[in-house]
């Protein structure tokens, strides 16, 4: 294997591609939702969120099964076997195709009755929100067919791809806003349409580039037994955790929709966008980490990967405190800004995913610890069983005691909170590291990060953006806050004197 330098590099590399990457979609985003939101109005842009919601959950298998090629694949280029690599990749285009014909069979008949009979959507909106969901269908197909192409460009650490192909997406969307507001059909059927288009566009463009690149994925279809039945009982063991994700997210979306109606879903596809794009600043940190984990735990070296679980846990939760904190301050100021026009839950919703996405920041190294290991069974029964009580109890709430729309989200914060310790508990022993390094190398050093920002926040929330000058100055202080805190407070001395070298060698001090 490498050296332990030269992959510390590449991870920073690939993590810098990804970075800019997250920031050209970011900037497209926040433009293109407002522009939709206008001419879509909240209703429709509502009824886009949730219709295209229920083929989400049709396709949590491909979660599955994508996250079992992505480990098949990854795992075998980190032992360095390139005959057993060609061979997964093959046997895993084979199974998506298969999958497909799955998915598409449920769309059009589960999924399809479930969106004419049981969707509160209003008679004359219904036609163009099967336009909607038609196109879901065809996107979510191509995603499947498409996901050991994108697993390929992960396990061989090409991020460079993904950042200059979504250079050609942005550059699309932003095509697509302006053809919508000038088009006269109904906008929320073009919308769809040429949504569609680019997702088909984009797809090609990552297959052409592993064709070129990597030699491995020129063989096309191969039906090995013995490693399929590997790869779908990987799939499997997983099933359980991907469906209560499927669960929490468009789950919660749909019992919103039953039981306020699409404005809700529109204030909450705000909030998932904010999410979105505040969760890209560590989850492009991971990406660039998970390849060296799972490659690392294949070649024995625990050392560096029990150092990557630690550190990537930590500066992933730093990074997600750093961006969030401004935003939570500020929540109601910010969508003004943006939106103009804000649904009506918005502002709730964007704070407490904000918090609950903490969480995710504080276990995804963990999750790809397990998956290197393959050994799913008991973790996943028990995580996945934890998650998949948000719906019921969130729907029990609504339908027993009448409560707000953002209890929901309270429900999933307190669930994925007591989740994480069991993750913890349960992934720790199996890859030989200490559950004591999690509480004195991550938790502690979180907690004392933590506890001056709180009441830092809390004044600055006291001060109320109701200005441009304002809320620059609140964001600014909220970024020196948390910095200070975390150099500080959340580093060891080791780190901050790394800190210290790398500011006086770029100051030339």
């Amino acid at each position: 294997m490498t050296s332990t330098s030269e992959n510390n590099k590449r991870i920073v590399k690939n993590a810098a591609m990804l970075y800019i990457r997250m920031l050209l979609i970011m900037a497209v985003t926040l433009y293109t939702s407002r522009v939709v939101l206008e001419v879509l109005g909240v209703e429709d842009f509502g009824i886009y969120n949730v219709v295209g919601g229920v083929v989400t959950m049709l396709g949590f298998i491909n979660n599955s099964l994508s996250g079992a090629t992505s480990r098949f694949i990854t795992f075998e280029l980190g032992k360095g076997n390139e005959g057993d690599l060609k061979k997964v990749f093959r046997c895993a285009v084979s199974v998506h195709y298969l999958l497909a014909l799955l998915i598409l069979f449920l769309g059009e008949t589960v999924g399809l009755w479930f969106v004419l009979e049981k969707m509160v959507i209003p008679p004359e909106r219904m036609t163009a929100a099967l336009w909607v969901y038609q196109c879901s269908i065809v996107t979510i197909i191509i995603s499947i067919i498409s996901a050991p192409y994108n697993a390929l460009i992960i396990a061989h650490e090409r991020m460079s791809a993904f950042a200059y192909i979504s250079i050609v997406e942005a550059v699309a969307k932003l095509l697509i806003v302006f053809l919508l507001m000038e088009m006269h059909y109904d906008k929320l059927i073009v919308y769809a349409l040429l949504l569609l288009a680019i997702q088909i566009s984009i797809r090609f463009l990552y297959t052409i580039y592993c064709n070129r690149r990597f030699p491995e994925s020129s063989a096309r279809y191969l039906w090995d037994k013995n490693l399929s039945r590997r790869i779908f009982a990987y799939a499997g063991w997983t099933m359980n955790g991907n469906l209560a994700v499927v669960g929490y997210t468009q789950g919660l979306n749909i019992l919103l929709n039953l039981f306020f109606g699409p404005a809700v879903n529109a204030a909450r596809g705000i909030a998932v966008q904010v999410q979105g794009a505040v969760q890209h600043f560590f989850v492009n940190f991971q990406m660039a980490v998970r390849p060296q984990i799972i490659k690392s735990y294949a070649s024995g070296d625990l050392d560096y990967m029990h150092n990557l679980i630690i550190e990537s846990s930590k500066y992933s939760f730093y990074l997600m405190l750093l961006v969030s904190m401004p935003i939570l301050v500020n929540t109601e100021y910010i969508l003004h800004l943006w939106l103009g026009i804000v649904p009506e839950h918005a502002v709730a919703f964007t704070r407490l995913m904000l918090l609950a996405c903490m969480n995710y920041a504080l276990s995804s190294s963990t999750l790809v610890a397990i998956h290197a290991t393959g050994n799913l069974r008991k973790f996943q029964i028990i995580e996945g069983s934890m998650l998949l009580t948000v719906v019921p109890i969130s729907y029990l709430f609504l339908k027993c005691m009448h409560i707000a729309a953002e209890t929901v989200f309270v429900i999933y914060f307190l669930i994925e909170t007591m989740t994480q310790f069991v993750r913890v508990w349960i992934v720790y022993p199996q890859i030989e590291l200490s559950r004591k390094r999690y509480i004195k190398d991550i938790l502690f050093p979180i907690i004392k990060v933590l506890l001056p920002l709180i009441i830092v926040g809390y004044w600055l929330y006291m001060q109320i953006s109701s200005s441009l000058d304002l809320f620059i100055v609140n964001t600014f202080l909220c970024v020196i806050s948390v910095s200070l805190s975390v150099l500080l407070l959340g580093m060891s001395e080791k780190e901050r004197n790394i800190v210290f070298a790398k500011l006086r060698s770029y100051f030339g001090l």
